[in-house]
């Protein structure tokens, strides 16, 4: 299959880029700039996209263009930091300018090109530097309100820089920018598809487990259920699928998840009720990074009991998406900061038995959700809202007992049901409904009147988010009176919360889930 490889040099939306280039249906890696040449070159790369990053070419230990990529003869697009180091690396001049441009420009194509089309059109940008002199070879090729060069190209070795972010929404042709250089100028073939996603992960799946059993680790979202399909569609009845109930689930979930997976896909599910542990673990504890790493660590354990009772399969099927990896930050991004921690990412005990099998590793959860559809498996599963893998121990915020558990799940439920009549758990075609919707129980009291009374009682937060990335995500705007409607169903319902708040703030600046 063509391939093409982007190196990432730091920047948290390197992994757009390759979101929006399988959007175009081209396959695509992501590699750390400072990946081995060797693990690149294996792949035999149609061309490189260069991503952005947070540093200045001239700062001391700047990562810098590897020289096998310029060697390389193949096609290079520098995209924001990619272009500067790219210009650096040619023999071209970049310098900082007192005017930096941040957020939405419009730029103007000045010449005829093969990477972008013709006259004026908007455009996201994020720079402090900017290009003085091209290299020797290049030409400017668009201009904006700020730089003579925002973008560039040296169009007979297919060399092209752009100062703006072609893979953010907030550049609206920027799909296409992206589609022509990897099919138009690198020859890509648009071959990526969820049935050839399916069908290479089935070969990895079984090279890798063999005629040996594997043990599947279900959570009933969509990730897990998506992975535990794909693995027993390669290795059948060598599958075995475990379902552990920390007790952390939304409310009347764990029934739901036992029947979806006997009705639907065909596999034993064998359930550990296991709510009691995890709560003993968590007693007393408020740190989120030590709720994941205990969650996570209790799993396996769990997990490691039943493989007991299993014959110890050697292998434990996971559904880690590729934003786990990221914002986890994964020990090959050595640019990129770390936001959280996911359980199942890097919250894992370094003692755990288990040889890990991740078909979905590197796929976003809109390429997880075709291929369930893909696989045939229910609606009910391939949309069921995110849900983080600790569970309701990262929405409870402060300490978490069964009863401020049971607190969230009824709000929650609340909430829920108000979204669903209203015809609003789904994001549809205009970017209205919701991408991810839940409650969040703060470790915060206010005073309240109930009945003439006065109370002192939690507060709960409601977080409803439209995205189709999870990289980046916007509030959503949901009707007032729908959101009057829950809080005051969830205040005289709910007992111990007496007051309701809207969340909105925009990722970035912060994370959909608040641990």
């Amino acid at each position: 299959m063509d391939t093409l490889i982007i190196l990432d040099f730091g920047s948290q939306f390197s992994q757009l880029i390759a979101r929006r280039l399988r959007e175009a249906n081209v396959y695509c890696e992501l590699f750390p700039c400072d990946a081995a040449p060797d693990e690149v070159l294996a792949h035999a790369p149609k061309g490189y996209i260069l991503s952005g990053g947070p540093n200045s070419v001239y700062d001391p230990g700047a990562p810098q263009v590897p020289s096998y990529v310029l060697e390389s003869g193949r096609p290079i697009l520098g995209i924001c930091y990619g272009m500067q180091a790219l210009t650096h690396a040619l023999g071209g001049v970049v310098a900082a300018h007192i005017q930096r441009e941040y957020g939405p420009a419009e730029i103007e194509t000045a010449a005829e090109n093969p990477l972008l089309p013709p006259g004026r059109q908007p455009v996201w940008m994020s720079h402090g530097d900017r290009i003085e002199t091209p290299p020797p070879g290049f030409a400017p090729l668009a201009a904006s309100g700020n730089s003579s060069i925002a973008a560039m190209g040296d169009v007979a070795n297919k060399r092209y820089g752009v100062q703006f972010h072609p893979e953010v929404r907030h550049t609206p042709g920027g799909l296409e920018i992206l589609r022509r250089f990897a099919v138009d100028i690198c020859g890509a073939a648009a071959d990526w598809t969820p049935e050839s996603v399916i069908e290479q992960a089935v070969e990895r799946i079984r090279a890798q487990v063999g005629g040996e059993m594997a043990l599947s680790a279900v959570s009933g979202g969509v990730d897990s259920s998506v992975a535990t399909a794909l693995v027993h569609r390669a290795v059948g009845d060598q599958l075995a699928a475990v379902f552990v109930d920390h007790g952390l689930l939304r409310q009347g979930e764990a029934g739901q998840v036992v029947a979806a997976f006997q009705e639907h896909l065909g596999v034993e599910l064998v359930v550990d009720d296991a709510a009691a542990d995890f709560f003993a673990h968590l007693k007393g504890v408020t740190d989120p990074e030590e709720k994941r790493r205990i969650v996570g660590e209790r799993f396996i354990r769990h997990f490691e009991q039943q493989a007991e009772q299993l014959g110890r399969p050697r292998f434990l099927v996971q559904g880690t998406i590729y934003p786990d990896v990221v914002e986890s930050r994964a020990p090959e991004r050595q640019h990129a900061q770390r936001i959280k921690t996911h359980h199942n990412v890097g919250g894992l005990p370094e003692d755990m038995q288990f040889e890990l099998v991740e078909p979905l590793r590197y796929l976003f959860k809109d390429e997880v959700r075709r291929v369930g559809e893909a696989l045939g498996l229910p609606p009910e599963l391939v949309w069921r809202q995110p849900f983080p893998g600790p569970g309701l121990a990262v929405r409870c915020l402060g300490e978490v007992t069964p009863e401020r558990v049971a607190r969230l799940q009824a709000a929650d439920a609340i909430l829920t049901r108000e979204l669903a009549a209203a015809g609003l758990l789904r994001l549809d075609d205009e970017g209205g409904g919701t991408s991810q919707a839940f409650v969040v129980l703060l470790p915060v009291k206010s005073v309240g009147v109930m009945g003439d009374g006065r109370t002192y009682q939690e507060v709960a937060a409601i977080r409803a988010v439209t995205t189709d990335d999870f990289m980046t995500a916007d509030w959503a705007r949901l009707p007032h009176d729908l959101l009057g409607r829950v809080a005051n169903t969830i205040v005289n319902e709910v007992p111990g919360i007496n007051r309701v708040v809207y969340d909105i703030t925009s990722k970035p600046p912060a994370t959909i889930e608040w641990e």
